[in-house]
């Protein structure tokens, strides 16, 4: 069975596809084209989030061929998909570099007040936008699957 992190990258692959097929029939472009590879709470396989806790979460962004998070601006936004959307979200209040899937590439490790980034207790899924400059129009985007917790969910 396929991990999630497979998942969603298939699911980012058909998004891209999606998005060059709709270029390709005079449709609008995606500011945000989903390209980052991200995972939230990367020690947890659930990545569990309370929305209204008071502390931080992680999120790390992956290092890949197309996109080196450790020498680009950390311009990041991270939350409900629909909260960054409107160019709300949480914004980092710690970063740093590790090479957290041990690939020998370092990988961003961003924190991220977690009361911040939108979440209801319906929310399944985190977003995290890069903003490619301070006009926070275009970028790229990861997003990855979360389980709420807490008493939000009483």
């Amino acid at each position: 069975m396929p991990d999630r992190r497979t998942v969603l990258r298939a699911t980012a692959g058909l998004a891209a596809a999606t998005a060059g097929l709709t270029a390709a029939t005079g449709g609008a472009l995606a500011h945000f084209p989903r390209e980052l590879d991200v995972e939230v709470k990367p020690d947890s396989e659930e990545s569990p989030i309370n929305p209204e806790s008071n502390g931080v979460t992680a999120v790390v962004v992956y290092q890949t061929e197309e996109f080196d998070p450790t020498i680009e601006d950390v311009r990041y936004r991270f939350g409900a998909p629909e909260a960054v959307a409107d160019g709300d979200g949480a914004t980092p209040v710690r970063s740093h570099t590790d090479d957290v899937n041990e690939d020998g590439s370092m990988d961003l490790v961003l924190q991220f007040r977690t009361a911040e980034a939108g979440f209801d207790d319906d929310s399944e899924t985190a977003e995290l936008r890069w903003d490619r400059d301070a006009g926070r129009e275009h970028g790229l985007s990861g997003r990855d699957t979360i389980r709420t917790v807490g008493d939000c969910r009483r």
